[in-house]
């Protein structure tokens, strides 16, 4: 196979890496798709969610595969998951990149490892982080709360901002000057775009290798951009360009950074917020994120996940 291999483990600056080689073909895969879990995570009483991939087994695949099976399942993201110590080690592949976090697939790991080891809360190591995630069986669903990676937050350039208000046809008048626009980490890189108005967030569109480029240019891995219903509950779509993929209908990464973001913003978060996305693509999701009074301290995320 003409294949090469993805960079090594990214580091803990939140970048991505693309799989620079060919893909192999379905029939040269050593693992099939049908060894897949197919989740929608963070779904609204049923419908809707996020779809991810999980692959369970005694030791991870190649990057290489896991990469080329990525890539041919076609969802936002896939997490591949081996016991190491008493925990598990996790990857995360989107159709055309390496993530350092993933949170709706962190999710729907989750409820794949509650249906095949039981109730609980597992330790999960990432490429530059340790985390953990619960899963609890609730008939056909499963509820499911991750505890992301430390967060941080810093005013985005005026480089940066002009470059994604361009992308997107936005002006600065667009957004909310409560929520100054900034690069967001909840153990991936994020830049936050909050707007004022909900009919600026329904109109978004860009063009997709624009975005790739910016997102690739500047180190992130998606764009967050909100609305603030109200001062606990927002409204949010996620482009994520960086993976080949236009838009996410639910993000836990992203959740994690907005909320991490609005603590550091001292905006009045509560200690908890609501998350409503995938709602304009018909793919209406709902996110929660708890958010602890420590300055840079894990975010809790969670939702609930269903089998497909």
């Amino acid at each position: 196979m003409d294949t090469q291999p993805v960079a090594d483990p990214v580091s803990a600056g939140g970048r991505h890496y693309r799989y620079h080689g060919c893909f192999p073909t379905a029939e040269e895969l050593p693992m099939k798709l049908n060894d897949i879990q197919r989740i929608a995570a963070f779904d609204d009483d049923g419908q809707g969610g996020n779809p991810a991939g999980v692959w369970l087994g005694d030791a991870l695949p190649p990057a290489a595969e896991m990469a080329s099976v990525a890539h041919e399942l076609g969802f936002s993201e896939t997490a591949f998951a081996a016991p190491e110590g008493e925990g598990w080690r996790v990857r995360y592949f989107s159709p055309e990149s390496e993530v350092p976090f993933c949170g709706h697939a962190t999710i729907a790991l989750g409820a794949a490892l509650a249906r095949v080891h039981g109730d609980g809360r597992y330790a999960l190591v990432l490429n530059a982080a340790a985390i953990t995630v619960e899963g609890r069986r609730d008939g056909e669903r499963v509820q499911a709360a991750l505890q992301s990676p430390p967060t941080r937050s810093n005013p985005a350039s005026k480089e940066l901002v002009d470059a994604a208000l361009a992308l997107f046809g936005y002006t600065h008048a667009d957004l909310d000057p409560r929520i100054p626009p900034a690069r967001a980490h909840g153990g991936a890189d994020h830049l936050v775009l909050a707007l004022a108005q909900r009919a600026s967030l329904r109109a978004m569109h860009y063009a997709l290798e624009a975005g790739r480029s910016l997102m690739r240019d500047h180190g992130l891995v998606t764009i967050v951009l909100a609305w603030a219903e109200h001062d606990r509950l927002f409204h949010v779509r996620n482009p994520f360009a960086s993976g080949g993929v236009y838009e996410d209908p639910a993000t836990g990464a992203g959740a994690a950074a907005l909320a991490g973001y609005l603590r550091d913003l001292g905006w009045p978060h509560g200690g908890r917020i609501e998350i409503v996305q995938g709602e304009d693509m018909g793919m209406r999701s709902r996110l929660t994120a708890e958010i602890g009074p420590e300055a840079g301290s894990s975010i809790r995320v969670s939702g609930t996940a269903r089998m497909m």
